[in-house]
């Protein structure tokens, strides 16, 4: 399993089974009014700063991105070699047994940070690859209100992108969301972007697909599927132009990608 933007190593440590230390944050601020944050979530094998760089430049001038780093953990998927990852990955198959305490434990880190910023700014998830994944995860927590330990998710999420990734526990996500009427009306009015490659070979089309599906059927009427002929595990100019014109719009923001 390789992933095209791969930088492995930042500082960060596993230590233990109930507690995560989490790497080093890289910030881009905005250069223009800020008006948005959206925390971009890197895939597994890499650090805050692998997209960071690339985030920089992109032409949304009003829009602070965090880019936290991941924990170092084993992998079982790696047969137990170390790597940043957001939670543990047994195999990508509906099969697979959930990392919930890992998933809860990322996305209660990704919600402090966002927690911290004024009441204005609207907020964001997104990421790539397992950062989709948990960008999807945390779209459900807001959705449903809490994490899967029963803790309350404490912020008001304004969209989620994920590109190349999937949607972890995703056997439970319809039932948890119709057991709430505000859980329903959360997921119909929270706008969800999916990006996927057709030739991914890591993280398989269908992956994407399926995410859609469940997303959809579970009541999340604002989402968008995005496939692009010839694309793998990777991102192109073209993806990134249209994450920015989804943003725009959904967030209803300033920037240059219209």
């Amino acid at each position: 399993m390789s992933y095209n933007r791969s930088n492995i190593g930042s500082g960060s440590m596993n230590v233990g089974s109930d507690r995560f230390e989490f790497g080093r944050t890289y910030v881009v601020r905005p250069t223009g009014t800020h008006e948005a944050t959206i925390v971009w979530l890197h895939g597994i094998g890499e650090t805050g700063s692998s997209w960071s760089q690339f985030l920089e430049p992109l032409p949304l001038p009003n829009v602070k991105w965090i880019c936290p780093t991941a924990p170092t953990r084993p992998i079982t998927l790696f047969g137990g070699h170390h790597s940043t990852a957001w939670f543990n990955v047994e195999e990508l198959s509906e099969n697979a047994t959930d990392d919930v305490e890992g998933l809860d434990a990322s996305a209660a880190h990704i919600a402090n940070m966002l927690s911290n910023e004024r009441d204005d700014i609207k907020l964001g998830v997104a990421g790539f690859s397992m950062g989709a994944a948990m960008a999807l995860y945390s779209a459900t927590c807001r959705v449903i209100g809490q994490y899967r330990n029963g803790n309350r998710y404490p912020i008001n999420l304004s969209v989620a992108v994920a590109l190349s990734g999937w949607l972890p526990c995703s056997r439970i996500v319809r039932s948890r969301v119709n057991a709430s009427q505000d859980a329903a009306r959360r997921a119909a009015s929270l706008p969800v972007l999916v990006c996927h490659g057709l030739v991914d070979d890591v993280v398989e089309h269908k992956h994407g697909e399926k995410t859609a599906e469940i997303l959809r059927s579970s009541g999340f009427q604002n989402i968008m599927f995005y496939t692009y002929n010839g694309l793998g595990h990777y991102t192109i100019p073209q993806e990134m132009y249209d994450v920015c014109s989804w943003l725009v719009r959904q967030m209803g923001i300033n920037g240059n990608a219209t």
